[in-house]
């Protein structure tokens, strides 16, 4: 079984897409599939510093690059065109037995499907969120084109439509399109356990132990809701330290740290920019709430980061995996509006007993259902059956 999975980009800028794919490589390739990535050197609004036209070894995950173009339009930039791709992939799509293409709207996967479906390779396609409602309004009238031109046969053409959440799935099925779908969530590799993980985060920011913790993880985005929840924090009568770990879009970035200001949070606010490695393990085991009040989220791999390390959540409705919250107690799930935020994050303040409750449940239920191998596992076998069939 020969698998290539194409995604425009796998810079750590580009969020949880970019690391799901090498996660989702990685443990494939634990489990003997012969398996690479084909991706642009796109790195925002910068380029990666690696070798290109050749297959490398990096993190760990055999992927070639190739050349993206990047003009100083920012919109065309965005788009991830590459002459070198296109070329590598009609000259040896036909090598695979099966292509995995992640996004849509975007050069790669469009040409990565084209392709595919011109020469008859069966691909199956990850929309990353881009059939969700609040996505399609975004550039609405430029996507409406580009979807009715292109993206619709692509989406059509392959033998499965892949979604991580059954909202995800259910949100797509308004747009009437004729393909068929499976649902299988992204997965994670359990974390290191940090000794002390509270005392550690409130030491490192001086922050007296009293003070509960409510973490922000997340790329800076419009969709991510992080006005609202900024908002809503300035109406809690309770005492609480807000840290917000991420970076993104410098212009929305520059709106929050304004409306913290017009908020007069600025004494209750850390703003820590991109985290890794310990320090982010520190976060999500130090910390008390993990709050992400998205417009939209096809998945939320930040949130299941929380929930394995018993970091209670609480998510608006447009996370897809807010249904999970709710049904098996996990945390709490909010309108998105910012009284119900804040009331919400008010009422879990003044109950630390419930949180705990809540934290013994989610590691557990993480460890059951999350882990990577196990969504290894059922990803081949779905490969298996489409190869045979094909």
């Amino acid at each position: 079984m020969k698998i290539l999975h194409v995604i425009p980009s796998v810079a750590t800028v580009r969020g949880g897409p970019s690391k799901a794919i090498l996660e989702m490589v990685r443990a494939l390739i634990e489990q003997n599939i012969d398996v690479k990535i084909v991706t642009t050197n796109d790195n925002g609004a910068n380029l990666l510093d690696v070798p290109l036209n050749q297959k490398i070894n990096y993190q760990g995950i055999p992927i070639i690059f190739f050349s993206r173009f990047s003009p100083p339009i920012n919109s065309i930039r965005e788009f991830a065109f590459s002459r070198d791709l296109t070329t590598w992939l009609i000259k040896h799509i036909k090598d695979y037995d099966l292509i995995h293409v992640h996004a849509i709207f975007s050069y790669a996967s469009t040409i990565a499907m084209s392709i595919a479906r011109q020469q008859k390779i069966p691909y199956i396609v990850r929309p990353l969120g881009q059939l969700c409602t609040w996505s399609l309004t975004q550039k609405a009238q430029k996507k409406q084109v580009y979807f009715q031109l292109i993206e619709k046969a692509n989406l059509e053409g392959s033998k499965l439509v892949h979604f991580t959440a059954k909202q995800e799935e259910k949100e797509a099925e308004k747009l009437n399109l004729k393909y068929q779908s499976f649902v299988l969530p992204l997965g994670l590799n359990l974390p290191q356990i940090i000794n002390n993980p509270r005392e550690k985060l409130h030491n490192y920011y001086q922050i007296p132990n009293e003070i509960p913790i409510i973490l922000f993880l997340s790329r800076i985005h419009e969709k991510k809701g992080l006005d609202l929840l900024v908002t809503a924090l300035s109406q809690v009568n309770q005492n609480f330290c807000f840290v917000i770990a991420g970076s993104g879009n410098e212009y929305y970035e520059q709106k929050i740290k304004e409306l913290i200001q017009q908020n007069k949070m600025l004494e209750k606010v850390i703003w820590t920019g991109f985290v890794e490695g310990e320090l982010k393990d520190i976060l999500l085991q130090g910390s008390d709430l993990f709050a992400l009040t998205s417009y939209s989220e096809n998945f939320g791999i930040a949130v299941l980061e929380a929930l394995a390390v018993g970091l209670p959540v609480i998510v608006t409705e447009g996370v897809a995996l807010s249904s999970i919250v709710a049904e098996n107690d996990l945390g709490f799930v909010t309108n998105l509006d910012i009284n119900s935020i804040a009331s919400t994050i008010e009422n879990i303040l003044k109950n630390p007993q419930e949180l705990k409750e809540k934290s013994d449940r989610s590691k557990e239920f993480i460890f059951n259902n999350y882990t990577w191998d196990k969504i290894a596992c059922n990803l081949i076998s779905i490969y298996q059956q489409i190869i045979n069939k094909n």
